[in-house]
C-alpha cells in the first residue's frame, strides 16, 4: 500500500500530475477499496457529528469527502476509454458496482439526508436567489451565490437519487444502480470490441480507385503493421471508413465496409440488444421508484428543457424546416449519381461518394484539397494561436509529465497575467486499446480541495487520421473541427473561475454543456483565423484565396441533411427512453418504426444505429442527446454577435469569458445567457445560421 502510486499523497511537482508511468492494473483494486473505507469513516463520522448541521459540517464536508476513492476512480475510468487492455476493462465489472453501491448508499441516507435538507431549509428555501452580478470583482458575493446553488443542487440530488423513498425501495434502488453500473462497460466494451474485429484486406488496386493517396497510404501502413502481404487495410475506425465511403469508385467495397460500421454489436459475436433491453428496463423501474413517468421524465427535469415536450417541441420545429430541405438534398446527389453512373438507386453507401460529386461540381474543389494544410501540429498550433487572440491565454507544451500512451503531448495553459490555469493532455489517434470516437474529460477539477486550491487538469481524446512511416497526420476539415469542439469542452475547465469544485468547469446542466464546446467550432472557418495557421505542411505556403472562399461558400452544404441526421438520433433516444421497454420485444423494428420519418434514403437491411449508439447507452447522454441541437442554437445566438462585433473582439470574448466559461453551474444557464446576450436565445438563430430561414 506505502507504494501504490494512486495511494500517495501529491507529489511536490507543480502541476500535481497523474504518475502514469508508475500506475499498473495490480494498483486499481487496493487503491479503490483503500477510497472506499476512507470515504465510508468520511461518511459515518459526518452522520454521528453532534453538531448542528452547518453548511461547512455537512454540504462542504460531503463535497470534500473520499479524495482518494475520487482519484483512483477517475484515473480507473479514465484509461478505461483511452488505453486499456482486456483484463483492464475487466475490472470495470468489480470496480463500477462498488461505486455505484457507495454512491447510493450515502443518497439513499436518513441521517445524511437530514442533514442536507436542514441546511437547505435554514438557507435556501424560501430565501431569494442570489442575483447574478455584472461584475465578479466582488469575490465574497460570488462564493455565496456559489454556496446558495451549491446547497440547492446537493438537495436535489439527494431528492433525485433516492432520499425520499421506503427502505424496501433504496434497496432496490440500489440495485438498479450497480447492475446500470456494469451493463454500460459492457456495450461500449461490445462497440470496441466489434470495432476491432472487422479487417478488409485488399490487394487489387483497381477495387481502391478513387481513394485519395493519403487514405491509401494509411491503409498500406496499416497492411505493414499487421504483417499483410502488400495491399491495402481497412479498418472500421473514421479515419480509415470515411476516405473509403467518400471516393472509392468501386460501389461493392463501398457497400462492405458501410454493411460492417452500420451493423457493429447488432446479431453477431458482440450483440448489444439483450443489453439495451435490460437498461431501459431498469431505467424505467429507477424513473417510477422516483416518481417519474418514464426515464426521460426524470432526465428532463434537471436540464434546460424542463421537459419532453419542450425539448421535443425544439426538435420538431428543426425538423419542419428541415425535412423538406433534406429531401432535396437527396434529390440534387441521387441526380448527379444519375448523371454521372447512371444509378437508378440511391444507396446509403452512395451517399458520401457523389456527395462530395456534387459538392466539387458546386464550388468546384474536393475537400480533400485541404488536407495538406491541416497538419495536426500545425491545427493544434493554430488552435493555440486563435485562443490566444480570443481569451488572451497561452499553452505551452511541457516533457516533464508523465503520460499514459507515447502518443499522449501535455501543455499547460497561462493567462494573460502569466498565472498558471491548468494542464492538458491531447490523444487523438485510434488504437485498438481506445473507445472510438472523440470526447474532452477531467482528471481533475478545478477550486478548493481539502489539500488547496486546484487548477483542472484535463484531456482531450480522438480517434483522427494518423502519421505513417512516409507521410504526416495530415487531417480532414471535419477531423480539425473535431479538435476545436473538444478544446472548447477543454478551456470551459481551464477557465474555471469557482470556489466550490463540485460546481466548477463543465459541471453545468447537460443541455448546457455543448455551448463552449460547438462555439469553438465557428473560428476554424472564418478566414481571419484559418490564415493564422492554414499552411502547406511541405511548403509552408497559406491557405490559397481561392480555395478559401470555396471551402467558406459551402459551410452550409447539406445542412438540411446534417440536421436530420442529428434529429434522428435525438428522436431515436427520446423513442428508447418514453416507451414502456415491456412493450418492446425487437430492437431492431423498434428503432425503424422511430426513424421511420427521418429516413431520407433506403434501410440497410441488417444496420442498426442502437447497438453502437454509446452516447446513450454508455456515455451518459441517456434522454439526452438532444443536447446537441438545443445547445448549437444557443451557440448560433452567441456566436452572431461575435460575427455582429467581430470574431476577435475582446469585449464580446472577455463576457463569454466571464459569464460562460468561468462561471460553470454557479448561477443557471438562462441567467448566464441572458448576462452574456443581453437577451433570452433568439429561438430562429440555428435555422437562420445553417441558412433553411
Amino acid at each position: 500500500m506505502e507504494t501504490n502510486p494512486l495511494l500517495k499523497k501529491a507529489n511536490d511537482h507543480r502541476l500535481k500530475a497523474i504518475p502514469f508511468d508508475e500506475i499498473k492494473l495490480e494498483h486499481f483494486m487496493p487503491a479503490i477499496e483503500a477510497g472506499l473505507a476512507e470515504a465510508r469513516a468520511g461518511i459515518e463520522a459526518l452522520k454521528n457529528n453532534p453538531e448542528v448541521p452547518t453548511f461547512e459540517n455537512t454540504i462542504q464536508a460531503l463535497e470534500d469527502n473520499g479524495q482518494t476513492l475520487e482519484y483512483a476512480a477517475t484515473v480507473y475510468f479514465n484509461l478505461l476509454g483511452a488505453e486499456s487492455d482486456t483484463p483492464f476493462k475487466a475490472l470495470a465489472q468489480k470496480i463500477s458496482p462498488m461505486l455505484a453501491e457507495f454512491s447510493s448508499s450515502i443518497a439513499t441516507d436518513p441521517l445524511i439526508f437530514a442533514r442536507v435538507k436542514a441546511v437547505y431549509e435554514a438557507e435556501v428555501q424560501g430565501q431569494p436567489k442570489p442575483v447574478l452580478p455584472r461584475d465578479f470583482a466582488d469575490r465574497e458575493a460570488l462564493k455565496a451565490a456559489e454556496r446558495y446553488r451549491l446547497i440547492e443542487r446537493s438537495y436535489k440530488s439527494f431528492v433525485r437519487g433516492g432520499a425520499l423513498l421506503s427502505d424496501a425501495d433504496k434497496k432496490r434502488y440500489t440495485e438498479i444502480a450497480m447492475e446500470l453500473s456494469q451493463l454500460a462497460p459492457k456495450f461500449s466494451d461490445n462497440v470496441l470490441d466489434a470495432t476491432n474485429e472487422f479487417e478488409l484486406h485488399i490487394t487489387d488496386p483497381q477495387e481502391v480507385e478513387g481513394i485519395p493517396a493519403g487514405a491509401l497510404d494509411s491503409a498500406a501502413f496499416s497492411a505493414r503493421k499487421k504483417g499483410k502481404e502488400g495491399g491495402w487495410l481497412f479498418t472500421l475506425q473514421p479515419s480509415s471508413v470515411t476516405p473509403v465511403l467518400g471516393y472509392c469508385k468501386n460501389r461493392g467495397i463501398r457497400q462492405k465496409l458501410q454493411m460492417a460500421y452500420s451493423s457493429r454489436a447488432f446479431r453477431d459475436a458482440h450483440d448489444n440488444q439483450e443489453h439495451i433491453l435490460q437498461t431501459l428496463k431498469l431505467r424505467k423501474e429507477r424513473a417510477q421508484l422516483l416518481g417519474y413517468a418514464t426515464h426521460a421524465d426524470y432526465v428532463l427535469e434537471d436540464r434546460m428543457a424542463e421537459s419532453v415536450t419542450n425539448a421535443r417541441e425544439f426538435l420538431d420545429k428543426i425538423y419542419q424546416v428541415a425535412h423538406p430541405a433534406a429531401l432535396k438534398d437527396v434529390e440534387a446527389v441521387k441526380a448527379i449519381a444519375k448523371e454521372l453512373d447512371n444509378l437508378d438507386e440511391l444507396m446509403p453507401w452512395d451517399w458520401s461518394y457523389y456527395s462530395n460529386k456534387l459538392k466539387e461540381q458546386r464550388y468546384q474543389f474536393d475537400p480533400e484539397e485541404l488536407r495538406p494544410w491541416f497538419k495536426v501540429e500545425n491545427v493544434i498550433d493554430g488552435l493555440f494561436t486563435v485562443a490566444q487572440k480570443i481569451y488572451g491565454i497561452s499553452m505551452k507544451q511541457v516533457f516533464d509529465v508523465p503520460v499514459y500512451h507515447p502518443d499522449v503531448t501535455t501543455w499547460e495553459a497561462y493567462d494573460t497575467d502569466g498565472s498558471y490555469l491548468g494542464l492538458l493532455y491531447i490523444d487523438l489517434f485510434p488504437r485498438e486499446t481506445k473507445r472510438g470516437g472523440a470526447w474532452k474529460s477531467s482528471l481533475h477539477g478545478q477550486g478548493m480541495y481539502p489539500d488547496g486550491m486546484w487548477r483542472p487538469q484535463v484531456m482531450i481524446v480522438g480517434s483522427l487520421t494518423p502519421s505513417t512511416d512516409t507521410q504526416p497526420s495530415l487531417l480532414r476539415l471535419d477531423e480539425a473541427r473535431t479538435i476545436f469542439h473538444e478544446f472548447g469542452h477543454a478551456i470551459h475547465s481551464l477557465l474555471a473561475d469557482g470556489y466550490y469544485h463540485g460546481l466548477s468547469g463543465t459541471s453545468v446542466l447537460w443541455d448546457f454543456v455543448e455551448l463552449p464546446s460547438q462555439i469553438m467550432e465557428n473560428w476554424l472557418l472564418e478566414e481571419e483565423a484559418l490564415n493564422l495557421f492554414a499552411k502547406h505542411y511541405q511548403t509552408g505556403e497559406p491557405l490559397p484565396k481561392e480555395l478559401l472562399d470555396k471551402v467558406i461558400a459551402a459551410k452550409n452544404f447539406q445542412a438540411a441533411t446534417a440536421n436530420i441526421t442529428q434529429l434522428r438520433y435525438a428522436n431515436l433516444d427520446f423513442d428508447w427512453h418514453v416507451t414502456d421497454p415491456e412493450t418492446i420485444t425487437d430492437v431492431d423494428a423498434f428503432e425503424k418504426q422511430a426513424t421511420e420519418r427521418f429516413q431520407i434514403l433506403p434501410l440497410i437491411e441488417g444496420s442498426n444505429i442502437s447497438c453502437a449508439f454509446s452516447h446513450i447507452f454508455s456515455g451518459g447522454y441517456s434522454a439526452g442527446y438532444y443536447s446537441y441541437k438545443w445547445a448549437e442554437a444557443l451557440e448560433a445566438d452567441a456566436w452572431s454577435l461575435f460575427e455582429e462585433k467581430g470574431i476577435f473582439d475582446q469585449e464580446t470574448a472577455q463576457n463569454f469569458r466571464k459569464y460562460i466559461l468561468s462561471r460553470g453551474n454557479a448561477f443557471h444557464p438562462m441567467d448566464l445567457f441572458v448576462a452574456f446576450r443581453g437577451r433570452k436565445p433568439d429561438p430562429d438563430a440555428l435555422l437562420k445560421r445553417d441558412g433553411l430561414i
